[in-house]
């Protein structure tokens, strides 16, 4: 403690001359007590992890590697969205500079907009936040919600970078376990609230099981946090690909929908603009304004040229897009129609929704050893359920998510052939 620093403390406080200097003299030698960072709290990124059991494998020619593993668009945005954001970063000055931390007003509007429309309910730009992807979108709501040691309920098994931000911010996720059909349980979720519950998490279409769920079990979380006061944070990453026509629950057309919402979304799927990280809230106003200190502190705004390309495809995309669901949705038709390939060899399909299925394996061996033996055996690399659940849950090691976004027709049946074929002995 330094000479200075000790004057300015209370007297009360203040140690005598002598004791500050064997503390200063104790303390400079005695080796400081290893502590553990953000960082350390939480595991590595199971996308990290998985990339690194490609290294040094070489895939036959007649087998060449299916990866299952991530839910992402391979492919370039459609043309004219790439033009109208070469065109801006050409001619368009503030393409270039910072902009309003809570994104550009023609998303936000546009945003607001389509939101309302499709849910049938009232959102204004002033609930729009845009965001560097849904990642972050979750982050700041979370750092706008939760301090040290308070808890959030999400389903389990859970998308695992929601798991990761609750880890490194020293906020416990308490695991909401769900039923056979996937779908997480309201009734369960309020034996689980306890004075340090801040907010429930739902993820529907769900990462990593596919599942929609049904909108009476979302309305029935959502009266849940608002007679406990708390906040439902909804992630519709995936909303785009519901196979259901109109909106897929009512919380918006809730005239104090914004008391207890918080709802996410993602640009990336449904435009290709993984890349370009754009993402949203929607959220009150109130809310966002907590919110806005999180995103200038991190990133001061969204990438001006990714937000334009949103926009753009907001406007002229929409039949496209309509397309591009009806791919997913078909590639999902060509799972559940398959499977009973798999079943026969003793697999289970316990999910299959937007970009994934989940499913259950036959053998003996947990599927964290099998999916590094997929990886040289079968040249498949997805996920095991271990990194959707928490440690030592056994239901883990039965499960995989099969990521089939990237995989046609074809390519799923060929993977099917391959998991039909795989005998680890």
């Amino acid at each position: 403690m330094s000479h200075s620093l000790a004057q300015a403390l209370p007297a009360d406080q203040r140690l005598p001359f002598d004791d500050r200097k064997t503390l200063m003299t104790t303390s400079s030698i005695s080796a400081p007590a290893r502590h553990t960072t953000s960082t350390e709290a939480t595991f590595c990124s199971p996308i990290v992890e998985s990339r690194r059991w490609l290294e040094g494998v070489d895939f036959p020619s007649n087998r060449p590697l299916i990866n299952v593993s991530q839910a992402a668009p391979t492919e370039m945005p459609p043309e004219g969205l790439r033009q109208a954001m070469a065109e801006a970063a050409l001619t368009q000055v503030d393409a270039h500079l910072y902009g309003a931390v809570l994104g550009r007003d023609d998303l936000r509007n546009a945003l607001a907009g389509q939101i309302s429309a499709h849910y049938g309910g009232a959102v204004g730009a002033a609930n729009v936040g845009i965001t560097s992807g849904c990642n972050q979108a979750f982050a700041a709501s979370i750092a706008a919600l939760c301090s040290y040691g308070d808890e959030v309920i999400i389903p389990v098994p859970w998308y695992f970078n929601h798991k990761m931000w609750l880890d490194m911010s020293g906020v416990t996720a308490v695991p909401l376990q769900v039923g056979t059909d996937m779908v997480p349980d309201p009734k369960a979720a309020a034996a689980l609230i306890s004075p340090r519950t801040r907010a429930i998490v739902l993820v529907t279409p769900n990462n990593p099981c596919g599942v929609e769920y049904p909108a009476g079990v979302v309305r029935a979380f959502f009266d849940l946090a608002r007679e406990k006061g708390l906040t439902l944070i909804v992630d519709e990453t995936y909303r785009d690909f519901d196979s259901r026509e109109g909106a897929p629950h009512d919380l918006f057309m809730d005239p104090s929908w914004d008391e207890t919402l918080i709802h996410l979304y993602s640009f990336s799927k449904a435009y290709r603009l993984t890349g370009h990280r754009v993402g949203a809230i929607a959220a009150g106003a109130a809310r966002l304004f907590e919110i806005e200190k999180f995103l200038d502190t991190l990133t001061i705004c969204p990438a001006q040229l990714g937000q334009i390309g949103a926009i753009w495809g907001l406007q002229n995309l929409q039949d496209w897009l309509a397309g591009e669901r009806r791919e997913i949705l078909d590639r999902k038709a060509a799972i559940e129609e398959g499977f009973p390939q798999l079943a026969e060899k003793g697999w289970s399909l316990l999910g299959c929704g937007a970009y994934f299925a989940y499913v259950e394996h036959p053998f003996s061996q947990a599927s964290e050893d099998l999916a590094k033996r997929l990886v040289t055996e079968a040249s498949i690399l997805m996920l095991p359920g271990s990194m959707f659940m928490p440690s030592g849950d056994p239901a883990g090691a039965r499960q995989f998510r099969i990521a089939f976004a990237n995989v046609d027709r074809a390519g799923i049946k060929t993977l099917f052939e391959r998991l039909a074929d795989f005998n680890p002995g």
